[in-house]
This record gives structure tokens, C-alpha cells and sequence, in this order.
């Protein structure tokens, strides 16, 4: 059935968009245009409504997986909000334009968290940083279970020669949202750090993202 077939036009969210613009729209008329369309028992309108049962931030800590399980979403549907949901982590990141400079914690929490920050499973990455810290190149190294992912240095540093890095910073994700490191991140990042120093290629940083929060292991201390 068409999205808003039981709408008046002028209380359709596509009709309001056209209208008034897309700040005018409220959230489940901005998820029922990504949706696109509903199902014989359900309008798009109502698939929003259950997607956002939980609120909307919880949308961005969704899987593929966890999106085809929602009745209304297919495979074709459920990959057209993930990539619409990255494009807003992207822009509010600041990675669609020029090559951010990352020269401390702060600066690559800003840059990490609306994408990784949320995320329902452990994501270790790396950031390929110039000899301005400026960022070259990011790449997701490994992604893991609820609890743990699986790093070798070898991993890490054939992305940051790849990259052409001057320098290095890795990341991770706790999905509980606790930054705090645990005995197998502190062992990580010193095994690191020691690869880089014989490399040449400096890991500057290993930052822990959480619900909102992160943690410096350069700042703690640790290396």
C-alpha cells in the first residue's frame, strides 16, 4: 500500500516537507520518507512508529540484522536507513569535508563518537594520521562480539602502511557504553605502541568510546 494513501495530501510528510521544509517534520515523518513505503497492515507511518518505540537514538545502535527483524523492513528497506542514518553520524562528525586535524583526545572523540559511540557490537578501527595530524585514512579493522574483538599488531600496522602514516591513533567501542579499559585493551595498546616504535609510526593514542564518553589511554597514562 502507498505510505500516506490514508492521509489528506496536505498532511502527508512528503506534501509538508514541500511546504514547509524538512526542520517542519517531525521524527516519524522524516523515518516513514526514509522507510518510503508500509505493508498491507501497516503504513509507513506506523513501521516509523515502531522503529522509534525505543527513541531515536537508539535507532543509530541497530544492526542490519536487527533492522530486517522489524516487520515492514526488508533487506532493501533496512539498508537504505542504515546509510541514511551514517550520512547524519557523518555530517554531525565533520567527515564529508576537508581532512579533519586530530592533535588530541577531544578532537578524535568528536570526530568518532556519532558513529561508533552507540554501535550493539565491539568495532576496533585506526585512524591514519600525516605528520600534521591531519587524517589520512580511516579503516574498521575488526569487528567482534558483545564483549571482545580480536586485533593483531600485524592487522594494524599493514592498514597504517597502506595508509601512508606519519603517525597512528586506534580506537574501540564498549557497546555497555563504559569506557573504561579492561586488562586486555591495557596489553593491546602496549604491544602497539612497542610495534610502532620499530616501525617508525607512532601510535599516538588508543581512545575508548562509550555511551556518549571516552577515554584516553595516552591521557591515563598507559603508554
Amino acid at each position: 500500500m502507498s505510505a500516506f494513501s490514508t492521509l489528506e495530501p496536505a498532511e502527508r510528510p512528503r506534501e509538508r516537507l514541500s511546504r514547509f521544509g524538512a526542520a517542519a517534520l517531525s521524527n516519524r515523518e522524516l523515518l516513514a520518507l526514509v522507510v518510503g513505503t508500509g505493508t498491507q497492515r501497516a503504513s509507513a507511518l506506523d513501521v516509523a512508529d515502531a522503529l522509534l518505540a525505543a527513541g531515536l537514538h537508539d535507532l543509530a545502535a541497530r544492526s542490519l540484522a536487527d533492522f530486517e527483524r522489524q516487520r515492514g523492513l526488508g533487506r532493501a528497506k533496512a539498508t537504505r536507513l542504515l546509510a541514511a542514518l551514517e550520512l547524519g553520524a557523518r555530517v554531525a562528525s565533520g567527515t564529508g569535508g576537508a581532512r579533519p586535524q586530530l592533535s588530541s583526545a577531544a578532537q578524535v572523540a568528536r570526530h568518532l563518537l556519532p558513529r561508533y559511540g552507540a554501535r550493539p557490537v565491539e568495532t576496533f578501527g585506526l585512524l591514519a594520521l600525516d605528520v600534521r595530524r591531519r587524517l589520512r585514512h580511516e579503516v574498521v579493522i575488526s569487528v567482534g562480539c558483545l564483549t571482545a574483538s580480536l586485533v593483531h599488531p600485524r592487522e594494524v600496522f599493514q592498514e597504517a602502511i597502506a595508509g601512508r602514516a606519519a603517525a597512528i591513533i586506534v580506537f574501540h567501542n564498549h557497546p555497555s557504553g563504559d569506557p573504561e579499559p579492561s586488562t586486555e585493551d591495557l596489553a593491546l595498546t602496549r604491544r602497539l605502541a612497542s610495534a610502532g616504535a620499530l616501525l617508525g609510526i607512532e601510535l599516538l593514542d588508543h581512545v575508548i568510546l562509550g555511551a556518549g564518553r571516552y577515554l584516553s589511554l595516552r591521557d591515563r597514562g598507559v603508554f
